[in-house]
């Protein structure tokens, strides 16, 4: 299903994630965001067109994100604010999709695997950043900020991130609390989702990495304990006689 490397996509996430609070305060920092943001929607596409009709699905879904993206950057009093929201929301979930479908039906655990694996929980907390981001601008103080200057409490740019992730992870450290009962649902949601995944990934890898593979290449460990297994439950041959070992022995006294 995958022809391009999903090592690839995993490595644009990671580099937007690092870089993501380097680049906020930054005179062109707008610019290389949505530099990095493109090379993640691009990466994206080419890491789920394995077949035809999902590329085209990709593409189609791709395109409203990247132009709004830049029409937004370039000439933002022509667009809504939230419209690149919108839509890069639907790319988003789109690939999560594809990406988990790829995982559940994969024959054995490789590098695409556990690559995809990694992506896929980076994506969903990139998935409720843009939510939250959402939510900060459609309803007002739907978030109070403990720590921290009174210019840096807004859920734009890296601070979306940061909360998502914690969110994510389970390990929110209280800087940014959600208050409005929509941004407390999220947050929930966010929170339930992250340990499911979790755990969801980690029996699929253990069921992959445990069932024989038929095809020929099947587990070495496993194969190793199969034939131990069967050579102790087999019962012991007899050995050999010789025929110089059938004949009688002449009695004494016989010949």
């Amino acid at each position: 299903m995958v022809r391009f490397s999903v090592a690839y996509f995993l490595a644009a996430l990671v580099l937007l994630y690092v870089t993501a609070p380097f680049i906020q305060g930054m005179q062109n920092g707008v610019l290389i965001e949505s530099v990095l943001m493109t090379l993640v929607l691009l990466s994206a596409v080419l890491a789920v067109s394995g077949r035809r009709g999902v590329l085209i699905w990709a593409i189609v879904f791709a395109i409203p994100a990247l132009a709004e993206k830049w029409v937004n950057y370039g000439w933002p009093e022509l667009l809504h604010p939230q419209a690149s929201l919108w839509t890069g929301l639907v790319f988003i979930s789109f690939i999560v999709l594809r990406l988990l479908n790829f995982i559940l039906k994969a024959p054995q655990v490789n590098s695409d695997i556990l690559c995809a694996g990694v992506a896929t929980y980076l994506l969903l907390g990139l998935l409720w950043a843009f939510a939250y981001r959402l939510v900060d601008r459609s309803v007002p103080d739907s978030f109070a900020y403990t720590v921290g200057p009174f210019a840096s409490h807004s859920l734009q740019g890296f601070n979306s991130l940061y909360f998502s992730i914690t969110t994510l992870a389970t390990s929110s450290y209280g800087g940014i609390l959600p208050v409005s009962g929509l941004a407390r649902m999220l947050a929930m949601s966010e929170s339930m989702v992250g340990l499911l995944y979790v755990a969801l990934l980690i029996s699929r890898l253990v069921a992959l990495y445990s069932t024989p593979n038929f095809s020929g290449d099947a587990n070495p460990a496993l194969e190793s304990n199969r034939d131990s297994t069967e050579g102790a439950g087999e019962p012991m041959k007899p050995l050999p006689v010789s025929p110089n070992d059938s004949d009688e022995k002449s009695l004494p006294g016989e010949g």
